[in-house]
């Protein structure tokens, strides 16, 4: 006769109390079943593998023995009567609830989800507790993972877009908001071609969706456009995001901004050229005029300077000497220079008079000079013949004309206005000035007279003069090098902070050799010489 499945229910079961112990034993949770005291009666192997009790002599025996608990930020500990056992030994059910252990038994450290409840008689007294916990350690380091790494493309400095398969914007970063001016909500729906310049033509996206729907990354540097309607530059790589079916399922672009990269490239790709024109103005070798002695050097401040010089033939065999200086130093004063050199050299072939030339100089040169913007000069006529020279000199800093003893027959000093100040300003000239035997015309820029020292000393135009008066007798080469020697070895190390140019002419005195040497004590720094 067949039985009802309720007969079955009722039944004792042989060895109910073996198999319940069997069951919990081998469950994947841990559970520990307490008496009154907190003390271990029950606690199977997943509970005594993850509270580090098996095996051990001096294992904990109750749950006051468990050390080392701490709240879910794993820094606090936990009191003991917050624990979850001691709440359900006080009557307490208690939901999950993360505690982390560290102690001698778990040293690495182990995140539990505990969940509590007491254990009554039949009367309804508490007799203990049962705690039953499982393992989230993997988990919770896996969420501290993907955490980082959502803090990571929250705050890197570049532009993260994330689309899905179709190029429908699903995310962007703060970065992007701050490089674009878009915000999320205007662009989370729609696709990234409201950042697309029109630099790029229809070949170059078709390109770039051939490759990254192929499933290969695209690199590139596109320009794109801010909402304010700014282009920038980026290098910009497009990653396929592959789905757990094998299926591209979103796309992963990072953005980095290079417009002031390529700004500062573009700067220096300018200051380049700008260097090479500079260079080939001081490679002009100096004239080579029977009876005289020509030598000049520029050391600019920086790797281009605003310094200018320049030996210029002019009609009858006379020769044109020019000094000058444009305000500031860099690529912008490099530039005037050429301009103001270029200007000068058609200018003064075809005039006698100096003045008319710096006049006619400064007009042309008006014409393309802000406000801000200036040069000072010295433009001389020299005759070798008749050894007379005559100058014009536009706010620049004086020359000195010495005398085979050594004394400073004549100061030349500025005569008129820098260049570029006054359009249609007419420039005056000196008189004739003659020459003799032994004679050393000096022209500087300010670099050398205002170089400074740690004390705030200036090295200043009596130094100067006195070098060239101790060196007169050196051919004019080592006067302009042990010069520039001098000054960088009275500013003791300060940074030269303008550019230093020296021109020295010497009439030449037929009863006295010219030595060749190193007035400084040793060569010195080269600089670009004519």
């Amino acid at each position: 006769m067949a039985c009802a499945y309720s007969d079955y229910i009722f039944q004792p079961l042989p060895d109910e109390l073996e198999i319940l112990r069997s069951t919990l034993y081998h469950l994947s949770e841990g559970v520990v079943v307490a008496d009154a005291g907190g003390r271990f009666l029950i606690c199977n192997a997943a509970a005594q593998k993850m509270l580090g009790v098996s095996g051990q002599e001096n294992a904990p025996r109750a749950w006051s023995e468990i050390r080392g608990c701490y709240r879910p930020d794993g820094i606090t500990p936990y009191r003991r009567e917050e624990l979850p056992d001691a709440r359900a030994l006080a009557g307490e059910t208690v939901a999950e609830t993360e505690v982390f252990i560290r102690n001698e038994q778990c040293p690495s450290g182990l995140w539990l989800s505990v969940q509590a409840n007491p254990l009554r008689g039949e009367e309804g007294g508490i007799r203990g507790s049962v705690v039953v916990f499982h393992d989230m350690t993997e988990r919770k380091e896996g969420s501290t993972q993907i955490q980082i790494l959502q803090n990571a493309v929250e705050q890197t400095a570049d532009s993260i877009i994330i689309t899905d398969r179709s190029g429908i914007i699903e995310y962007v970063n703060p970065a992007f908001e701050q490089t674009t001016g878009y915000t999320r909500e205007e662009v989370r729906g729609i696709t990234p071609r409201i950042i697309n310049s029109g630099v790029h033509d229809a070949a170059f996206y078709e390109n770039l969706w051939a490759t990254i729907l192929s499933g290969n990354v695209f690199r590139a540097t596109m320009a794109n456009r801010r909402k304010n309607g700014e282009i920038f530059y980026a290098e910009q790589t497009i990653t396929p995001m592959w789905g757990p079916t094998g299926v591209i399922t979103h796309f992963v672009t990072v953005i980095k901004d290079v417009t002031e990269q390529r700004k500062l490239q573009e700067q220096q790709f300018q200051m380049s050229l700008a260097r090479a024109v500079q260079q080939q103005f001081y490679e002009i070798p100096p004239p080579r005029i029977e009876g005289y002695d020509f030598a000049a050097a520029a050391f600019p401040a920086d790797a281009i300077g605003g310094d200018y010089f320049d030996f210029i033939p002019l009609g009858d065999g006379a020769i044109g000497i020019v000094m000058g200086d444009v305000c500031g130093h860099g690529i912008g004063s490099a530039l005037l220079m050429a301009e103001l050199r270029a200007f000068l050299r058609a200018f003064a072939p075809v005039s006698r008079d100096v003045a008319e030339t710096l006049s006619l100089t400064n007009d042309a040169l008006a014409d393309d000079l802000r406000q801000d913007h200036y040069a000072t000069l010295f433009y001389c006529r020299l005759d070798p013949r008749s050894r007379t020279l005559v100058y014009a000199s536009a706010g620049h800093t004086p020359g000195f004309l010495f005398n085979a003893a050594g004394e400073v027959k004549r100061s030349l000093d500025s005569i008129d206005i820098p260049l570029g100040l006054m359009p249609g300003h007419t420039f005056g000239s000196s008189g004739p000035i003659q020459l003799e035997p032994g004679d050393l015309l000096t022209l500087l820029t300010d670099g050398i007279t205002d170089a400074e020292r740690p004390d705030q000393n200036f090295f200043g135009v009596e130094r100067a003069l006195d070098f060239i008066r101790a060196y007169r007798r050196e051919s004019a080469k080592d006067i302009v090098n042990g010069l520039y020697g001098a000054v960088r070895e009275f500013s003791d190390g300060m940074p030269q902070v303008d550019d230093i140019t020296t021109v020295v002419c010497k009439v030449l005195d037929p009863r006295e050799g010219t030595r060749a040497g190193d007035p400084a004590g040793g060569p010195g720094r080269r600089g670009k010489h004519a």
